[in-house]
């Protein structure tokens, strides 16, 4: 699919005008750069959530996984054991997958332990993939790339989980590392 005029007459990437939420999100957020650990972990973290679910799923419970996972500070999630993971399985408004909450506490405390001089930033700065030419429709956008099986294969090899080349990509994408915008888009030159 090619872009799409939204509500104000402006082209975006089609899927941004399947819901209010998506528009929002597209025009404020996906593919522009995120700075922080604590936001870093935070997209990393749904972006793990949202594997098999669709991406308006997370982004209307995002506000109560804020709640849930404090904020998504690492050193504090880091802290949680089995009495936070029951809590959480029991907190409505988040997706209340076990394997998924544990692999997000695992990631924290895998984020706090890379070595000095490493962050999930430096990480995802070292697989950012050459600028090439920008999408046309939605069929050129891959679902992975060769950055995103490497960025995979490193952060696994760091104890990170639920991080598989598409939620590697698609953290690239969300976080400003890759700008996948389509070319008619009217949101691509802010990106």
């Amino acid at each position: 699919m090619t872009p799409q005029p939204g509500p104000d007459g402006q082209l975006r990437c089609p899927w941004a005008l399947a819901s209010p939420d998506y528009l929002v999100y597209h025009d404020e957020e996906w593919g522009r750069p995120v700075a922080g650990e604590a936001a870093l972990f935070e997209r990393l973290s749904l972006e793990g959530f949202q594997a098999g679910l669709s991406w308006i799923t997370i982004l209307r419970k995002r506000e109560a996984f804020r709640d849930a996972f404090r904020g998504f500070d690492p050193a504090v999630v880091a802290r949680f054991g089995d009495a936070e993971t029951e809590e959480l399985m029991a907190t409505p408004g988040i997706v209340r997958n076990r394997a998924k909450i544990q692999a997000t506490i695992s990631n924290a405390r895998a984020l706090l332990a890379l070595p000095a001089g490493e962050s999930l930033e430096i990480l995802l700065e070292a697989h950012r993939p050459q600028p090439g030419p920008a999408p046309r429709t939605t069929a050129d956008v891959p679902a992975s790339t060769p950055e995103s099986i490497s960025l995979s294969r490193v952060l696994r090899a760091r104890g990170f989980r639920f991080v598989g080349p598409v939620t590697a990509y698609a953290m690239l994408q969300a976080t400003g590392y890759v700008n996948d915008h389509l070319a008619a888009c009217s949101a691509r030159g802010s990106c």
